[in-house]
């Protein structure tokens, strides 16, 4: 997905605060824009008060939203750099395209992973029925790796597993021993939560990683710290467990990992070292010289805007 809010920021990992060694409950208040007429699109991630959640450093929640009523999710094709883009339905079918040739529809409890190493462009539309509500996450590639030739897997499923009361989708990384299949570098969680019942419930956590907990439905409670869904709960590091009271069918996202020790700039939707790279990326795909075409798409390609 595209970072679509109007106003696009240089977003640099180093001027927000650095993250906490200690359990902290931080409140991040989302941030809303309108994709085309109907789509609602809530920014949690960069934020001015928190980049980055371990390697986790853009998140989008989109929708719901009915498709009976509107003309859905529609992104051109636009390009990427450095960074892993994680794609999570809660209802709904998107259909993925990008430079490679990959054409995927992705359904709920399947995870797109487009890993765009040093360059590569995709579009991504719902499909007409039903109702679209999902999240978009992308995850920063160390310098290790972030030149790395591009891919993309689709995983028809991940592993699920029942604890306290929660259904629990292992989305990114391992918990209770069962370990996601999700092909990731850096040490990093991602999990889903439903509730199976009204339940008061305490999850494990790793205190080397720090996390975030965004609701995705209402009257939840973390800590004993009641939040709701234009909010995500930063936690710090040094937690070996978590506290939730969740009613019968709510849903939440945790997500978390080691602090990402590089700084890492965000424009548009490269994540770079240094903005020169930016400039640079930006021209390439102005001007046709990299990142490939995606073909199929019914429309015209995004344009890079002016960098601020």
């Amino acid at each position: 997905m595209s970072d679509l809010l109007a106003k696009t920021q240089l977003s640099d990992s180093k001027d927000c605060p650095a993250f906490s060694e200690k359990p902290i409950l931080q409140k991040i208040i989302t941030r809303t824009a309108l994709l085309g007429e109907h789509l609602t699109i809530k920014r949690v991630l960069p934020h001015r008060e928190r980049r980055m959640i371990g390697a986790w450093c853009f998140l989008d929640q989109f929708g719901p939203l009915n498709l009976k009523e509107s003309n859905g999710l529609k992104v051109a094709p636009h390009p990427h750099i450095g960074l892993q883009t994680f794609t999570w339905t809660l209802q709904g079918e998107i259909l993925h395209r990008d430079s490679l040739g990959s054409v995927q529809v992705i359904q709920p409890g399947q995870v797109n992973l487009m890993t765009a190493g040093n360059g590569i462009s995709h579009s991504e539309e719902s499909l007409p029925d039903g109702v679209l509500h999902g999240l978009q996450l992308w995850i920063a590639l160390p310098d290790s790796v972030r030149h790395m030739e591009p891919n993309f897997i689709h995983y028809s499923e991940v592993p699920k597993l029942s604890h306290e009361g929660i259904s629990i989708d292992v989305m990114a990384g391992e918990l209770l021993g069962i370990r996601a299949p999700t092909k990731v570098y850096s040490p990093l969680i991602g999990l889903h939560l439903q509730a199976e019942e009204q339940t008061t419930s305490t999850l494990p956590l790793q205190p080397q990683f720090e996390y975030g907990i965004l609701p995705l439905t209402e009257n939840i409670e973390v800590e004993g710290e009641a939040i709701d869904t234009n909010t995500m709960l930063y936690l710090g590091c040094g937690r070996t467990q978590l506290s939730l009271q969740l009613p019968q069918d709510a849903r939440v996202l945790l997500i978390g990992g080691e602090p990402f020790k590089e700084e890492v700039l965000i424009w548009w939707n490269f994540v770079a070292r240094t903005k020169q790279e930016i400039k640079e990326a930006t021209y390439s795909w102005n001007n046709r010289t990299h990142f490939g075409e995606v073909m199929g798409y019914p429309g015209e390609r995004s344009l890079a805007p002016e960098m601020p």
